[in-house]
């Protein structure tokens, strides 16, 4: 019997493109649009539409995902519960990117203004 993963090492082994379609999802029942996705994505990551979409066909881990990003400059600046997870506080950095990932969706989900989610306020 083998030991059960962490929390951590379920995040850094999970398939980005496997919660990529949850995303889309979530944002578009809630009247979101996939560009507006997209530029939350790039804002967070530097990866623009064409970098995405190698991301994705590649079917790379959260860890070699975020291996790959350069995570905006104000990244720090998103804070709140997600998950359970207070964002600000989490000690494992891949873990934080992943929540970080979370809650700019989860914002955008629920109707915040573009601009406040991209910290420019």
């Amino acid at each position: 019997m083998s030991p059960r993963k962490s929390h951590d090492e379920k995040i850094a082994e999970l398939k980005f493109a496997s919660v990529y379609p949850h995303y889309v999802s979530k944002i578009e029942k809630k009247g979101r649009t996939i560009e507006e996705l997209h530029q939350v994505i790039e804002w967070l990551t530097g990866f623009d539409l064409k970098a995405l979409q190698k991301t994705l066909d590649e079917q790379l881990t959260f860890e070699d995902f975020f291996k790959r990003a350069t995570l905006n400059e104000n990244a720090h600046k998103i804070t709140g519960v997600i998950c359970g997870y207070r964002v600000e506080t989490l000690e494992n950095p891949l873990t934080q990117k992943a929540r970080y990932l979370d809650k700019l969706v989860d914002e955008l989900a629920k109707g915040r203004d573009m601009k406040r989610i991209l910290r420019q306020d």
